[in-house]
């Protein structure tokens, strides 16, 4: 491939509204060469094209680039794979990683035809405003989403910072909508957060995994060797994916050796390896890593090596079960597909997309711990640490 690089959406590359289209990992790859040849059965459709440019009545309708868009998209819904999609805008897609963003920060994906909260952006303006995890979008400034595909969501919420847009959520767990208002803001993506708990606990949060990401975490590693940590949680909740070169690198920071992940096809037959290098910060500091519903793809990647290699014990809930490879391709206009290419595996071999990581030890939080400021998932992770030592 030309240009590969890894990289993550979300449940696509992370585009983060900025918006996820999916938290998974991707690579991206520029075409460059000329469109394979295609199948015969897809004369038809240079013939349809043909006939409608002689004899359908209202030529002004008769759009090349909508109605190339239009098949494009009807050929990849056929296909009936959520993570394989069609997006306007190539350089969104790939830009989401690389600096700062002006919309609400949340992360997306489509579940089922709806807009889904895949998480909030920690300390953005949808958190803010009571945006979580588990919501569904249903509408954009009076528009339903349910007539949008997920790029066109991503741009009617994104856009200049100091500009409002009104989404009606409807919570999960509840059954009346609510109108929130939430004024669009730059959203800087820091990615790693360092707070040393007492008794020289690390609570290292990682949002997600953007190209600073190794820096970062580096940095909070040492920061937290300095204060004289012993032991180390390391929250990957709500932490829906990023760059495939970047987890590697953080399960790096931990694992001494061994697989960190592995690549199937769709005949479950293994395509590549990840394995980790040896030379880590942190190797030997007994590890917590928090997980939940809203971590995903490489989040669970990271957290289901961590695991298998037996290196940290899971606590919290069910991950979400994003485990496909994907591959963010350009088109020659501008545009992009993103397309489903394998499977993610963990270092014993099991599979996350649809499954899933169960953490060793389940522990619920619920609305009215947040309401409340509790975390018992965190608490939990203290107990369990301090009994260790």
């Amino acid at each position: 491939m030309n240009n590969k690089r890894s990289l993550l959406p979300t449940l696509l590359v992370v585009v983060l509204i900025i918006l996820s289209f999916g938290a998974g990992f991707a690579y991206s790859q520029l075409l460059t060469g000329a469109a394979a040849e295609l199948p015969a059965e897809f004369n038809a459709l240079g013939e349809a094209w043909e006939l409608l440019s002689e004899d359908y009545v209202n030529k002004d309708a008769l759009d090349p680039e909508e109605l190339s868009r239009g098949a494009i998209e009807g050929m990849l819904e056929a296909l009936g794979d959520p993570y394989t999609s069609y997006l306007e805008s190539y350089q969104v897609a790939w830009s989401d990683l690389e600096g700062s963003f002006e919309g609400i920060g949340a992360i997306v994906s489509m579940e089922d035809g709806e807009l889904t909260v895949v998480s909030p952006i920690a300390g953005g303006p949808a958190e803010r405003q009571g945006v979580r995890s588990g919501d569904k979008i249903l509408e954009v400034d009076g528009e339903p989403t349910s007539e949008m595909n997920l790029m066109e969501a991503v741009l009617k919420v994104r856009g200049d910072k100091g500009t409002t847009v009104t989404l009606l959520i409807l919570h999960q767990g509840e059954t009346t909508p609510v109108a929130i208002e939430i004024v669009r803001e730059e959203i800087k993506l820091d990615s790693v957060y360092l707070d040393m708990l007492p008794d020289d606990i690390a609570h290292i949060q990682i949002t997600h995994f953007a190209e600073r990401t190794p820096v970062e975490l580096t940095s909070a590693l040492n920061s937290a060797l300095q204060s004289d940590a012993w032991g180390i949680i390391l929250d990957l909740r709500g932490n829906p994916g990023g760059l495939l070169d970047v987890v590697v690198d953080v399960a790096d920071e931990f694992l001494d050796g061994g697989i960190i992940l592995y690549a199937a096809d769709g005949e479950g037959d293994i395509i590549e390896d990840f394995p980790a290098s040896s030379g880590g910060l942190a190797t030997d500091l007994p590890l917590i890593v928090l997980v939940d519903g809203g971590s995903a793809s490489g989040s669970e990647v990271l957290a289901g090596a961590l695991q298998d290699h037996e290196r940290a014990t899971l606590i919290g809930t069910i991950t979400y079960g994003k485990g496909s490879v994907n591959i963010l391709h350009e088109l020659s206009d501008g545009s992009a597909l993103y397309v489903t290419t394998a499977r993610w595996l963990t270092p014993d071999l099991h599979l996350i997309e649809g499954v899933g990581l169960t953490p060793d030890i389940e522990v619920e939080i619920t609305a009215e711990d947040i309401a409340s400021g509790q975390d018992p998932q965190l608490e939990s992770a203290i107990e369990y640490l301090q009994a260790q030592r």
